[in-house]
């Protein structure tokens, strides 16, 4: 029952910020470190994934399917969905590369994370405040030479605490993308990446990977999804209005709080 219960505030966590530009990767592994919670392979933390992107594809799925019918009659179509596979390429190519690496060393390095929370949560709050021109205010028009770009600054986020969606909103920021417009890229370029992590990394680790609490992942993946729903909409509506600055605090109390208690020795 009580994994039950941490499996469950994990799904929740995971819901929460996985489109927010915090690391839901790093919060999960921290407070899953605190809480005594131990997956094998990390399965959990790879399954219940799933449950905040498909939260994104029922979302989005009428722009999305609109994108993928019409690819064959108009260029728009066509150059959105390159645009997210030449964004998605770069990170994906390092990935494979350094991927025993993530995962063995970076991942099992709690104060690299927290370290990362705090120095991404800083580099947020400044982008945040730079008085940035907004050329692109539409996610699925924008050149693929800005697209590369925000795939180059998604490569950061395989240094875990870093932020998938913190790393590709910064760099469509500095790209001249509009701060909704940076957030929405980030949302339809995770489709692709975070369904690319979990194939990959069931193939990878599937002499380890642990299904033996079926009914706790269960649990932390249906957590995620709704959580998610709920969670995209806010985003999408404060960020226009505020920015990002509350999440570079929010980074920063994280990671200092997380940097502390790991030097207490908890």
């Amino acid at each position: 029952m009580e994994n039950t219960i941490i499996a469950g505030l994990l799904g929740i966590l995971e819901g929460l910020t996985e489109f927010i530009p915090v690391s839901s990767t790093g919060h999960l592994l921290l407070v899953g470190h605190f809480l005594g919670f131990d997956s094998v392979g990390n399965t959990f933390e790879v399954v219940i994934q799933i449950g905040a992107v498909l939260a994104l594809v029922v979302l989005y799925f009428q722009r999305l399917w609109g994108a993928v019918a019409t690819a064959g009659s108009d260029p728009a179509s066509r150059r959105f969905i390159g645009s997210i596979v030449i964004a998605a390429i770069p990170a994906v190519l390092l990935g494979v590369l350094m991927h025993d690496l993530i995962k063995t060393v970076l991942f099992e390095t709690p104060m690299l994370i927290a370290v990362m929370l705090v120095l991404g949560g800083i580099i947020l709050l400044f982008v945040d405040r730079l008085n940035l021109s907004e050329e692109h205010g539409d996610p699925m028009r924008l050149p693929l030479k800005a697209a590369l770009g925000i795939g180059l600054f998604q490569c950061l986020s395989l240094i875990p605490g870093t932020s998938r969606s913190g790393s590709t909103i910064v760099g469509a920021l500095l790209l001249g993308v509009s701060k909704r417009a940076a957030a929405e890229f980030s949302f339809f370029l995770s489709i692709p990446m975070m369904f690319g992590v979990f194939g990959y990394d069931l193939l990878k680790n599937r002499d380890v990977l642990d299904f033996s609490a079926l009914s706790d992942i269960a649990v932390g993946l249906i957590a995620a999804f709704s959580t998610a729903l709920i969670v995209v909409r806010w985003v999408l509506s404060y960020v226009s209005a505020h920015g990002y600055a509350l999440f570079g605090w929010w980074r920063i109390v994280m990671g200092g709080v997380s940097i502390v208690a790991l030097s207490l020795g908890f």
